[in-house]
């Protein structure tokens, strides 16, 4: 089974101005994506965990043709950003650089400007709706969706029980998606956390791990997080901050207004992989929260814009799951239900008060597609199917 991914045409384009830098989640197909890529013969794939490999990249010994180059795992060099910065400045206009790796990439691509001008990067996200479908549609800030006229609702179920990554979807095995996900884990940790950060105590950052995926949802409170591991506030604030470097989770911060009395600080918390998270509510509502993620990626590293992903939430305890921003202005928020046609209060509340455009209200189940005043009611599958 091969899917194109989304990120194939606009790296295409990127890599005829500048080197691209591809990050993303361990095992989230960035590797296979960068091979596609390597078209003629003087194209090449070099890894630095591989010892010849190494070699070739110090000796820097490129073609003297045109030709595409793929480094994976560069980061792990300690003056990687120098000496890219110094290949590029001399065979850039001969050479194409394509640099991938995991998060890691971005960590240390945060630590400076060096590289300034020189490239693009872009966040590789696991299937989705639109994806798989080759439905999505273009989308520009502030402006209405347009919805298709159907979609398909065993696609969204696949997605909610095997998750966005492509080995265990394509598989659709138990067995498979058991042992994939117990074997990611293991290397994740034992691989890429401990290499790149001094951390004394791994056995409870594991545990952190395991904890988060039963707070998927809810406003994370670090004191109840640390009174259960039974380390200090700043240990548990450092491992939840290297778990959302490394593309494990991410976290959803409210939005504020004067117009509201909203809350300042508590961020909820997603997993990349919402098959892990046990309760199938829970694990909806993260299923919509990495296609967000993924359609604020994608206008932010494709388009330039500024998107912000938020909930809502007030002191009343009014509380809307999500709100999509464009410059700081609401776009559109959206609640996640199981079925129904109940509508919730808050999402005419927070929309007439923040004055957001668009309101919707997705179930997972049914297929009515409704306005309740300003709310539309919808199938989650249709709405999502329109993402990236």
């Amino acid at each position: 089974m091969i899917i194109k991914r989304y990120l194939e045409n606009p790296i295409k384009e990127d890599l005829e101005e500048k080197m691209v830098f591809l990050s993303g989640p361990r095992q989230v197909g960035k590797t296979t994506l960068a091979k596609t890529f390597l078209k003629k013969e003087e194209d090449q794939y070099y890894n630095w965990d591989r010892r010849e490999d190494r070699k070739r990249i110090l000796s820097a010994q490129w073609p003297a043709t045109p030709a595409t180059i793929v480094l994976d795992e560069l980061h792990k060099y300690r003056r990687w950003k120098s000496w890219i910065k110094g290949e590029y400045d001399t065979q850039g206009s001969r050479i194409r650089f394509l640099i991938t790796g995991s998060a890691r990439l971005d960590v240390y691509r945060r630590g400076g400007d060096s590289l300034q001008g020189r490239y693009h990067a872009h966040r590789l996200h696991g299937f989705s709706m639109g994806e798989l479908l080759n439905s999505s549609q273009p989308l520009v800030p502030e402006k209405e969706i347009e919805f298709p006229s159907q979609s398909d609702p065993n696609l969204i179920l696949s997605l909610l029980h095997f998750g966005p990554f492509p080995e265990p979807f394509i598989k659709q095995n138990e067995r498979s998606l058991r042992r994939w996900r117990r074997e990611r884990l293991d290397r994740f940790f034992r691989e890429d956390v401990r290499e790149l950060e001094n951390i004394r105590d791994l056995s409870s950052m594991e545990l952190l791990s395991d904890l988060l995926e039963s707070r998927v949802a809810s406003p994370l409170s670090l004191q109840s997080l640390r009174e259960d591991l039974e380390v200090s506030h700043r240990a548990v604030s450092h491992w939840l901050e290297i778990l959302e470097r490394f593309y494990y989770c991410f976290k959803v911060p409210p939005f504020t207004h004067k117009a509201v009395r909203s809350l300042k600080k508590i961020s909820k918390v997603y997993l990349w992989d919402w098959s892990a998270v046990p309760d199938e509510g829970s694990r909806f509502e993260n299923l919509v929260a990495g296609h967000l993620l993924k359609l604020k990626h994608v206008l932010e590293d494709q388009e330039g814009y500024r998107i912000g992903l938020h909930y809502l939430r007030d002191a009343d305890k009014r509380e809307v799951d999500f709100l999509i921003s464009s410059d700081n202005k609401p776009w559109f928020a959206l609640e996640c239900k199981k079925s129904g046609r109940t509508v919730n209060p808050a999402l005419t509340y927070f929309g007439d008060r923040l004055k957001i455009p668009f309101l919707y209200q997705l179930n997972l189940e049914g297929t009515e597609d409704f306005f309740n005043g300003r709310v539309r009611v919808m199938p989650a599958a249709k709405f999502l199917s329109t993402l990236p």
